[in-house]
């Protein structure tokens, strides 16, 4: 006999781990999670530098965007992670929020509850912080914070560079305020990777009411008679009592929803697939960050790239195991920070990444004798992409359009951001550690070799979000209490629902919805006193 469940929770990422751990805190609560990808078994999920190889496909649904009609036809290498815990498990574990304006304008476009003060306690709920305590964090929480292990020189003389250039030293970018560069703190704790499986899933594991089927891909949402009642798998379908929590992401989510009918009916009808409701907002509004870089050559072995031979290899795992330093422990882009493009913007929107080597993530160039990298990313991009299906096939990827430059306004700030990178490293701080630019090199001048460079080496910072928006306007696909509109018993509980995308990287608010929608579901479940 088929066991019977409270709550099916598809995907098990960063915010289907977080909400399987919190919904089945209550004994009663029958609650099943459900994951495409595999356990989190290989040792690279759990050391810090295993985000190097995660870009390169392990973990990864091996994804890539349509052609950029925008930048030349060029196709980018998509990471969407295919494992339990997510993004959490194969991102560069950079602990940020965005900024607080992004919340409360979440609020100004109707999504009451999601103001800055609405949703600063979940965050700090989250978090073990190793440092701080106080307004802006907290303790004692499930997913471990902490500040980098593994920082080099190289770090303070940027910070020193910056500092040529006015830009501030912030030794807390999660706190009160986001202007400056520092050291990132880390989704870490002893040194190890904390994802939201090991921080959430991995305690919760063998409660009795929790079960965990990983391998198992969803074929679409069962819906009868306008209710969400379960979900088709291929061995069968499974039921929900209470209700079905989409948590695929802001691909996997539309992605779904479209192979059950659920969105743009016109789109549907022409691949075949019989239309339960048209809602043409699921998988638009598609919004990322386009990432631009700077990469150095060193004047010695300055960076961790000297690590990459085999015999040096060997010893780091060696110095890791020993003492938990050493390029093992390294993040490898914990150093970063926020500034501004655009004369009077509101609040940072560049935001940086130094990488400690170069080559570290696909399709990015090695230098022979060793490098550094700076990344600028644009932060509040006006272009807006979709996701859509290539087929009714489960198994066939999506199609995904960022859609980046389509404004012009982005393409203009994300130039400004690299030419910022680039004065960045060439100020006298880094000389003793910069022996010349690579790329984009000494031939990138105008605009136009600019949008030129971009066109061969931009890639997605990891950042998508907004196709199944969060609103309280009809054309919303999910309302402030992350319900879906016009189906009763669906919620969609991922990065997904943010109207807007976060200045920042978006694992945290991830988690921070997932912590939020949890306590809504467990106020709606018959016999806690909320109506349903």
């Amino acid at each position: 006999m088929q066991k019977a469940y409270d709550y099916i929770i598809i995907g098990g990422g960063s915010a289907g781990s977080v909400l399987a751990a919190r919904l089945s805190e209550d004994p009663t609560a029958q609650v099943l999670l459900l994951e495409a990808g595999g356990r989190d078994s290989h040792p690279f999920y759990h050391l810090p530098a295993g985000f190097a190889k995660m870009t390169k496909g392990i973990g990864s649904w091996g994804w890539q965007t349509v052609p950029q009609r925008h930048m030349k036809g060029m196709q980018i290498r998509y990471t969407q992670a295919k494992v339990i815990g997510g993004g959490s498990s194969i991102n560069a574990q950079i602990y940020t929020r965005g900024n607080a304006l992004d919340y409360d304008e979440w609020r100004q476009l109707g999504c009451s509850g999601w103001s800055y003060e609405d949703v600063l306690p979940y965050f700090r709920k989250a978090e073990d912080n190793d440092s701080f305590d106080n307004r802006y964090h907290g303790k004692g929480g499930p997913l471990g914070v902490s500040q980098p292990r593994a920082p080099l020189p190289i770090c303070e003389a940027w910070f020193a560079a910056a500092a040529q250039m006015g830009i501030p030293r912030n030794h807390d970018l999660t706190g009160e305020s986001q202007d400056g560069v520092g050291y990132y703190q880390l989704t870490q704790r002893h040194y190890r990777r904390s994802s939201a499986a090991i921080a959430y899933l991995r305690p919760a594991q063998h409660r009795p009411n929790l079960t965990v089927k990983t391998g198992v891909q969803v074929l679409r949402i069962v819906v009868e008679k306008g209710r969400a009642v379960g979900v088709e798998t291929p061995d069968g379908v499974l039921r929900a009592s209470s209700e079905v929590i989409l948590s695929a992401g802001a691909i996997g989510s539309p992605r779904l929803l479209q192979l059950s009918g659920i969105g743009p009916a016109d789109e549907l009808r022409n691949l075949g697939i019989p239309v339960v409701l048209d809602q043409p907002e699921v998988g638009a509004n598609l919004q990322d960050h386009l990432d631009l870089f700077v990469i150095a050559e060193c004047t010695g072995p300055h960076t961790y790239d000297r690590f990459a031979k085999p015999h040096l290899s060997a010893l780091a795992g060696l110095q890791y195991l020993l003492t938990r330093r050493g390029p093992v422990a390294s993040s490898l882009f914990e150093t970063g920070g926020f500034w501004y493009a655009e004369e009077g913007a509101r609040s940072p929107d560049i935001q940086f990444h130094l990488g400690l080597g170069s080559g570290i993530e696909a399709g990015v160039a090695a230098m022979p004798q060793g490098g550094v990298t700076l990344n600028s990313a644009y932060l509040r991009p006006r272009s807006r992409g979709t996701v859509r299906l290539a087929s009714s096939d489960p198994l066939a990827a999506p199609l995904i359009d960022p859609n980046y430059w389509e404004d012009p306004h982005d393409r203009e700030m994300s130039i400004r951001g690299l030419k910022l990178a680039r004065e960045m490293m060439a100020q006298e701080a880094l000389h003793p550690y910069v022996l010349a630019e690579r790329l984009p090199g000494p031939n990138v001048r105008t605009d136009q070799d600019y949008f030129d460079y971009a066109c061969q080496h931009a890639k997605t910072d990891h950042h998508p979000s907004g196709t199944c928006r969060m609103g309280q306007d009809a054309q919303a696909v999910v309302n402030p209490e992350l319900r879906f509109n016009g189906i009763e018993g669906l919620r969609v509980v991922d990065a997904s629902v943010m109207p807007r995308v976060v200045s920042s990287n978006t694992n945290a608010p991830t988690i921070m919805i997932a912590e939020k929608a949890a306590d809504m579901i467990k106020a709606a479940r018959p016999g806690s006193g909320a109506l349903q």
